[in-house]
């Protein structure tokens, strides 16, 4: 089992939380994980990227070279066409359409949502509304979790188990609210691949 992950962003929406949420399911699992981030201009809405590695067996290095990812996951269209590059040839592409609009040139919505139609394997979908139906807007981290989930060699339960440790301080409200969000996109995923058989 190996699946190596670029998960990518604007600062402050949670990208890193789901990185945390996969390494602790995956030392659940028994797995090994290497990662590496890069915050970017975080803090002022700048992109966030952070290279996930998980394998079964031991990982030399923790970047993952172009052409080498399994999946590109990122809360914003552009940043997602920006790791594109990575993707390994049968990769997927799990990103919300939602834009964040950080920049004077940044391009038209109808552009962004060709360019990630051309690609073969894209799940992409409104995932701000998906969290607001079942949870709040700040919860749609959880939605991209979900819905890149079945890409993953991860249990589903694991991941949840994930999801209770990252944000079991906040309380019991908070920690299954993220996870319904999670559950909206996971079935979000696989009501769409069922529908591609």
């Amino acid at each position: 089992m190996k699946t190596d992950i670029v998960l990518a962003g604007v600062g402050g929406q949670g990208i890193l939380s789901i990185a945390t949420i996969l390494g602790a399911a995956a030392l659940k699992e028994n797995l090994y994980i290497k990662q590496a981030e890069v915050h970017g201009m975080s803090q002022r809405g700048g992109d966030v990227q952070s290279n996930l590695r998980i394998s079964s067996q031991p990982i030399a290095s923790d970047l993952i070279p172009r052409g080498g990812a399994d999946l590109v996951v990122s809360l914003e269209p552009m940043e997602s066409l920006r790791y594109l590059e990575f993707l390994k040839p049968g990769g997927w592409i799990v990103t919300s359409t939602v834009p964040f609009v950080n920049i004077n040139n940044y391009p038209e919505e109808s552009v962004l949502a060709g360019e990630l139609d051309a690609w073969p394997n894209t799940v992409a979908f409104d995932m701000d509304e998906v969290a607001k139906e079942v949870a709040t807007v700040r919860s749609s981290n959880m939605v991209l979790l979900g819905a890149a989930a079945p890409f993953i060699e991860i249990e589903t339960e694991k991941i949840e188990d994930g999801i209770r440790a990252v944000f079991g301080a906040k309380g019991e409200k908070i920690v299954e609210s993220n996870i319904a969000a999670f559950r909206a996109g996971l079935a979000y995923t696989e009501k769409l691949l069922a529908s591609r058989k």
